[in-house]
């Protein structure tokens, strides 16, 4: 069974929501048989490579709120992180085009690196004091996870690479109705929205396996997720 998941790096619902479903997965009976795929979806895809703001000052201007306000926001979600034993960091985050840091997912998923390039860039964006909008990190962390220096060197100096692939999972994101993300997809047969607990997903993945008519799976509710303008729940 194949499960798509569309996220973005800068997303900290995808983040948390990432580590929710790999505990829903570790429950399931199947897990084994269970192939996870990483696909894009850009929160700011307007946005210029370069224009690199605080994050705080962003959700400040995003949401009419004042610094401190949007401070508070930022910790609460590093609260919920921490619950889910992630490390976040609320100071000193930036927010930044996410296209190159996608373009370089799609390589690693050519090479076989994909999820663990994905883990090293959520981790140094969240956890860690270091800059996915920087291309000299990404390339450090490609490094890390297990790519080629200089081809990631190659992926980065040449806006082309890959942008065809990024391009075409936010199309199909857009197709299959996803307006935001995290978006999970089960086997063609279920589409699960946000950061659900644990225990949703693990429905999800049964529910998947038995074969049923494609419809969403059942929820605790809504889950926090962050839409296609790039507004994230708080």
């Amino acid at each position: 069974m194949r499960v798509e998941i569309w996220s973005d790096i800068a997303c900290p619902w995808c983040y948390i929501g990432k580590a929710r479903f790999e505990e829903g997965l570790a429950a399931f009976a199947h897990r084994d048989r269970v192939e996870v795929v990483y696909r894009s979806f850009e929160l700011d895809p307007g946005r210029a490579r370069g224009d690199v703001a605080p994050v705080v000052d962003m959700l400040a201007a995003k949401y009419g709120r004042t610094p401190e306000e949007a401070r508070a926001m930022e910790e609460h979600v590093a609260s919920v992180a921490h619950g889910q034993g992630l490390a976040y960091r609320v100071e000193g985050r930036l927010h930044g085009s996410t296209f190159d840091v996608h373009r370089l997912l799609h390589l690693a998923k050519a090479r076989g690196r994909q999820e663990a390039l994905l883990d090293l860039a959520y981790r140094a964006n969240f956890a860690e004091e270091r800059s996915v909008y920087d291309p000299e990190v990404l390339v450090r962390l490609a490094v890390e996870a297990g790519l080629d220096e200089a081809e990631a060197r190659a992926v980065l100096a040449d806006g082309a690479a890959y942008a065809d692939d990024v391009r075409a999972d936010e199309r199909e994101a857009a197709e299959l109705g996803a307006t935001g993300v995290p978006f999970f997809v089960l086997d063609r047969r279920y589409g699960v929205s946000g950061g659900q607990p644990a225990e949703v997903f693990t429905q999800a993945l049964e529910q998947a396996w038995q074969g049923r008519a494609l419809q969403p799976a059942a929820t605790a509710g809504p889950a926090p997720a962050c839409d296609a303008d790039g507004a994230c729940a708080v």
